[in-house]
């Protein structure tokens, strides 16, 4: 006979309280159960309910047996529904973190079609500059740009970034173009607001030696959107990804600071919550995502 059968024929008579009630739980006849009872009772070698005619009870030995049994039936019927629910079309409600410029240039354009793929599925974007933790407060991805700093979050690429320090070219007449990275400490530089390291630039110079740019800016704030404005304006030199600065650059708007450095390069990833299981809207969502942005990337923006 099946273990699993025998095994739910015997959690059930204990949580039953009896054969009767147990073949009806079941919806096989009475005798079907005692027999599978009789088997587990003779494959292990030991008797595990004590019979009377009026109630059944577990052994000592039936009750431990009944503690890891149930859990191995509950594992079973987890894993029957995790099927099932792989199975099943996406849907629910889809909370996502992203960075407010990725999310208003990037993110919003495709949402429509994405909603319209998946009409079952709600999502509530939230758009934020400062690192979400997703399970703590109840999100169920993010989209996430440059080294990840949490290893113990899922992670799937979807593209690409470069970044490089731009100005406009009315920025570079009044006040001179810098031709190495010591020259930036002699320039009006435009900073995010929010970054841990602060006003700090992490930079490769032609060599290939990762040099730090400390100088403080002449102007700080806490939206991409807003610094690649300021520098259009010609306040200063700010250091950006080109999924903000390509349209700029294309219209002339921004050039390359110092073209001699090396082209910084910056994934961009979907992040989600460790497991072995992904749930349908999750990967619904990250399949779109990779479809959308495939010709996206590093420069192509």
């Amino acid at each position: 006979m099946d273990r699993l059968t025998e095994m739910e024929a015997f959690a059930t008579v204990v949580d039953q309280g009896g054969f009767t009630d147990a073949a009806k739980k079941m919806g096989i006849s009475k005798s079907a159960v005692s027999k599978h009872v009789s088997s587990l009772e003779a494959r292990l070698g030991a008797r595990l309910l004590n019979r009377t005619t009026r109630r059944v009870s577990p052994t000592e030995i039936g009750l431990a047996y009944y503690d890891r049994a149930r859990r191995v039936l509950n594992d079973a019927g987890e894993a029957d529904a995790l099927v099932t629910s792989m199975q099943s079309a996406p849907s629910g409600l889809l909370r996502i973190s992203v960075a407010t410029d990725f999310g208003v240039n990037h993110l919003s354009p495709v949402l429509g079609e994405f909603l319209a793929d998946f009409p079952d599925i709600t999502v509530n974007m939230v758009l934020n500059n400062r690192y979400v933790e997703l399970i703590s407060e109840g999100f169920d991805m993010a989209i996430r740009i440059g080294e990840l700093e949490d290893s113990t979050l899922r992670a799937r690429k979807l593209t690409e970034t470069t970044k490089r320090m731009i100005a406009a070219p009315g920025y570079f007449e009044k006040f001179g173009r810098p031709e190495r990275i010591d020259d930036l400490n002699e320039h009006k530089l435009l900073h995010y607001s929010n970054q841990s390291s602060g006003n700090v630039w992490k930079v490769t110079a032609p060599s290939g030696e990762k040099r730090q740019v400390r100088t403080a800016g002449w102007l700080s704030v806490n939206d991409g959107q807003s610094l690649l404005n300021a520098c259009i304006a010609g306040l200063g030199i700010a250091y950006l990804p080109s999924y903000l600065y390509s349209d700029a650059m294309r219209q002339g708007l921004v050039v390359d600071a110092i073209p001699e450095l090396p082209i910084e390069t910056q994934g961009i990833y979907a992040v989600y919550p460790p497991g072995r299981f992904t749930h349908p809207k999750v990967r619904a969502f990250i399949d779109f995502l990779v479809h959308a942005f495939a010709e996206k990337g590093p420069t192509d923006w």
